[in-house]
């Protein structure tokens, strides 16, 4: 057999395990940027929150990649909402993890942005300058500013249960092209003017400020890849009661610090009766009987909501609890 098709079968049957496998599911949070925060306000103005940017580029690659079950923005944001969550904690593992616990996600990931801005080479053009537009740049007597775009991040895997840093992961970005401009083509070497600025839209990707960006985040996704493994495969065995029946819709009394997630589907019993050791009074087995199942859509702390199928209506009392 040629090496190529050795090759070829190892990589199919590497992917027919992953599949196989359950993605871990994680959340990203928006990145930290303190530290290039006045570079930024020169640059794209100061009402662009670019942690939030760098956040949203990177959760469109992990989905892309297919390694992680990545959770939806909105179920983040309400969650961030509720437990008042302030960017100044944005860095700080032991908050992250207990917002991932609320989430119900495997780990969060949270980071920084080291480098955000220009690598500056000026020259100067012969003539002398003209009062009024020493800032423009085609004309004589003007020094014009060219310029590379250089962006650099990095990002912690925080395990849910621990707060432990499971892996670390760093991208840095630098662009091929230089320019008087790091957002494009304008007439001007200055900042943007405070004009907002979509870092997940192609006419950023295609300014030199976008293409450095693009590089750094994929580079740090790759490597977050690559660290799925370093993630405890921890097994949950969910067991609630139904509180509320309403047609198809159950209400349980378990939520996410129970273990529940969206999207888990859990069986739905009633107890038939117990078995007693008839010398100790003591429980020796409970007989249930099985009713149908229950698809998780909605999930808090302490209580959960999902479509009921089955054979038989349920009721408040009856027992839910993971597969076996």
């Amino acid at each position: 057999m040629k090496r190529t098709t050795v090759l070829a079968s190892i990589a199919l049957v590497m992917a027919a395990l992953a599949g196989g496998q359950q993605k871990k599911r994680v959340a990203v949070l928006d990145f930290d940027y303190a530290t290039v925060h006045s570079g930024v306000a020169a640059i794209v103005g100061t009402n662009v929150d670019v942690g939030k940017g760098i956040s949203d580029m990177l959760v469109d690659r992990l989905v892309r990649s297919g390694v992680y079950s990545v959770i939806e923005r909105q179920a983040l944001d309400r969650v961030l909402a509720e437990q008042n969550f302030s960017n100044s904690n944005r860095a700080d593992p032991a908050t992250a993890a207990r917002i991932a616990r609320i989430l119900g996600v495997d780990a969060i990931i949270i980071g920084s942005i080291t480098q955000f801005g220009r690598d500056d080479q000026s020259t100067s053009v012969g003539g002398q300058a003209i009062g009024g537009i020493t800032r423009r740049f085609g004309l004589g007597g003007v020094q014009r500013r060219e310029s590379k775009a250089v962006v650099a991040v990095n990002a912690r895997l925080i395990d849910t249960s621990t707060a432990e840093i499971r892996a670390v992961a760093s991208g840095k970005g630098e662009s091929q092209r230089s320019g008087t401009s790091l957002l494009g083509a304008g007439g001007s070497s200055g900042g943007a003017g405070g004009g907002a600025v979509d870092m997940r839209s192609s006419n950023f990707a295609s300014t030199i400020l976008g293409e450095a960006t693009t590089q750094a985040v994929t580079q740090l996704a790759g490597q977050i890849d690559q660290n799925a493994a370093r993630l405890p495969t921890v097994a949950v065995t969910v067991q609630g009661l139904v509180a509320d029946v309403a047609g198809g819709t159950l209400i349980l009394n378990v939520g996410t610090k129970a273990g529940v997630k969206v999207g888990d589907r859990l069986q739905v019993t009633r107890k038939i009766r117990e078995i007693k050791d008839p010398a100790t009074g003591k429980l020796l087995r409970t007989v249930e009987d099985k009713l149908g199942e229950v698809a998780v859509t909605e999930v808090d702390e302490t209580s959960s909501v999902g479509t009921y199928t089955g054979a038989s209506p349920a009721k408040v009392g009856d027992v839910v609890k993971s597969p076996r």
